[in-house]
């Protein structure tokens, strides 16, 4: 649910900047609680919550998608079902926590009885966790709650979304494509919205060399809800999934580069 910003005002009318807002900010003299120094403490003791919360898991899926969907939209609908299968197969949900396509896969969680989590953000409007998440854990940070995000996820299940889904879609591909995570499905779901992008990265990236055709490889698409549980599941009971795709990229990225081939053991 959002609310109105009336809860981040300050005295006098002004708004009140997030602690992200801040961080990025330039230098700015202030007392020893509002500097860079400080706020790194402030950053370490995030991750240290969000570990402390997230660690035992288990198995779980993350599913993205816009915060303005509503009951009874295609999609919204769509996001329950695939909430409620993926949580029937034992994994836990984990979604930003907020409205619309959040709500949905996490109602879908709990509908199936499993483990519903919300990662919230502090934004300069109130946002609350959606009433179908179990465990919550707020961030004030972005990257912290990005690194959370990956860190406990075994799959990206991609529903139709501004910004912030594609900043997510885009940071995961980047983190397959150079190594950084590996065996890790990224589904989109809805081919119709998604089609244009999908031209678009064919068409003009790949086709002048800004990325290989391993790279497209690294995405799948379906409107099947069934079909993103199979595709999971294939990946992550006997570990082949996608691999070859994320080894194939990999090695388009470094022969780009001109880095050194890989080590032969």
């Amino acid at each position: 649910m959002v609310m109105k910003d009336e809860g981040h005002m300050e005295p006098g009318g002004r708004r009140r900047r997030t602690e992200d807002e801040r961080l990025l900010s330039g230098p700015e003299r202030a007392a020893f609680t509002g500097t860079d120094t400080w706020r790194v403490l402030r950053i370490m003791g995030e991750f240290v919550e969000g570990f402390e919360e997230l660690a035992e898991l288990g198995p779980a899926v993350t599913l993205f998608g816009s915060a303005r969907m509503r009951p009874g939209d295609a999609m919204y609908e769509a996001a329950v079902e695939m909430g409620r299968l993926l949580g029937g197969s034992g994994f836990t949900v984990i979604t930003g926590g907020g409205p619309g396509a959040m709500e949905a896969g996490n109602r879908g969680a709990r509908e199936a009885g499993a483990p519903s989590v919300g990662l919230n953000i502090e934004l300069p409007f109130e946002q609350h966790v959606n009433p179908y998440v179990d465990v919550e854990v707020d961030f004030r940070y972005f990257f912290v709650r990005k690194t959370m995000l990956v860190k406990y996820s075994q799959a990206f299940v991609i529903f139709p979304g501004g910004f912030g889904t594609m900043d997510e879609l885009f940071e995961a591909l980047t983190l397959i494509q150079t190594g950084k995570i590996r065996n890790f499905p990224i589904v989109l779901f809805g081919s119709s919205y998604w089609k244009g992008l999908l031209d678009w990265l064919r068409d003009t990236m790949a086709a002048e060399g800004k990325v290989s055709e391993a790279d497209l490889g690294l995405l799948c698409l379906t409107d099947s809800p069934e079909e993103v549980l199979r595709i999971i599941l294939d990946s992550t009971r006997d570990g082949r999934g996608g691999v070859r795709y994320e080894q194939e990229a990999r090695e388009a990225t470094r022969r780009a580069l001109g880095g050194p081939p890989p080590p032969s053991y």
